[in-house]
């Protein structure tokens, strides 16, 4: 599973007078230029927003979101070293946020510095202007999980689901980390409540599909694969299903 990333909302700030200083006009040029490169971004017209929210630095280069944002951009690019300086150049201007935390956080789980993202993700969370602490939480549980720290990926897990119970990715990787635990009761359990709030993915098909064969379930167990085989038939992990069905 991939670490979430939120995508950070922009509000431009409405007019606040006829004598508005020069730093204002600036940090309102850049809000609107950032607000416009996430657009090109979620279009996935990287040229575009590129060039947009370089704008945006070049005309607030203290405003946090849209360094946030390019670096997501150079991620989402390939450019681990730019991005880095970029969450880096966000970190100095709002070191407390949120949202910056996060996804620098989300960031280095991505290229295998887990054990380093942890303290921003547990940053974010303190931040109380902050909206989805679930989703930090939840972040620094699957990190944890990706280094096979379950312990710590389960009591982050938990703190997540205890902001929002039906947060489907914590769901998910708890399905997941009961799952290699050898608990499969509780792996089935959290994977239908999963069920009644995501989306059925390669993930969650596969993860049933093992849940039921240790259960012995063989009629559920070839449900799942069933799905897997019809929905992702492309999919890397069809080799794991392949002539499995089970009597």
């Amino acid at each position: 599973m991939r670490v979430l990333i939120l995508l950070m909302a922009f509000f431009l700030a409405s007019c606040a007078s006829n004598s508005e200083s020069k730093d204002t006009n600036n940090r309102k040029a850049a809000e609107t230029n950032a607000s416009l490169g996430q657009a090109y971004m979620e279009r996935r017209q990287y040229e575009i927003a590129m060039e947009k929210l370089k704008r945006a630095i070049a005309n607030d280069k203290t405003y946090a979101p849209a360094h946030t944002l390019l670096a997501m951009l150079y991620d989402t690019l390939g450019e681990n070293q730019r991005a880095e300086q970029e969450y880096k150049a966000a970190l100095k201007y709002d070191p407390t946020n949120g949202d910056v935390n996060n996804n620098y956080g989300a960031f280095l789980c991505g290229i295998g510095r887990g054990e380093h993202a942890e303290q921003y993700f547990l940053k974010a969370v303190e931040d109380p202007f902050y909206e989805t602490p679930q989703l930090a939480y939840a972040n620094a549980g699957q990190c944890a999980l990706e280094r096979d720290d379950l312990d710590s990926a389960e009591t982050f897990l938990r703190q997540s689901l205890q902001y929002d119970e039906q947060f489907a990715s914590a769901l998910l990787s708890m399905a997941d980390v009961s799952y290699r635990k050898g608990s499969f009761l509780r792996a089935r359990a959290f994977l239908q409540r999963y069920e009644a709030v995501g989306v059925l993915n390669e993930e969650s098909l596969l993860l049933g599909y093992r849940i039921e064969s240790r259960l012995g379930d063989a009629k559920s167990a070839n449900g799942y694969r069933q799905k897997f085989l019809e929905r992702f038939p492309s999919s890397k992990q069809v080799g794991q299903l392949a002539g499995q069905e089970q009597e």
